[in-house]
């Protein structure tokens, strides 16, 4: 294993070997997770092989998936309060759309002085939604379509 770099703040670029390696290992661990195995960890020479929170599981294939590719790997965490500015991106509208969508209820936030905070949660919740009302929209025009020949 090379030298485990201090901090995961810029984009890690695996060698040959390693992507090698992590093909070979994402390989095995999509064969077991998809029969319902759960992913351990075990330090070597120290106790108990620990499980992982299949979520955890779920991140350490999509690396290893990543880094098989030989595509360079960033690690970035999105706090569970985001900015007005931080979910109009997540969003993909703009921020002046998002504040309406606040001021209108259909998105919580709470304020921290003049600021507001807004719930990752409730912001992904909602591009789910958005996304599943398109989703039967166009699935009805389609089939509209269909029905009338304009095929």
């Amino acid at each position: 294993m090379g030298h485990m770099p201090s901090s995961l703040k810029g984009p890690i670029l695996p060698s040959e070997a390693e992507a090698r390696m992590a093909a070979e290992l994402a390989r095995k661990i999509a064969a077991r997770l998809g029969e319902g195995a759960t992913l351990k960890v075990q330090l070597e020479g120290k106790g108990e092989a620990e499980s992982l929170p299949p979520i955890a599981a779920r991140l350490v294939l999509d690396l290893l998936e990543e880094l098989a590719r030989g595509n360079a790997v960033t690690v970035s965490a999105i706090e569970a309060e985001i900015t007005t500015q931080q979910a109009a991106d997540v969003l993909n509208i703009s921020r002046p759309s998002l504040i309406q969508l606040l001021d209108e209820g259909k998105l919580p936030y709470r304020r921290i002085g003049t600021h507001r905070r807004i719930p990752l949660e409730a912001v992904l919740a909602y591009k789910a939604e958005a996304y599943a009302k398109r989703k039967a929209a166009l699935d009805e025009m389609s089939a509209l379509h269909q029905e009338l020949g304009l095929e």
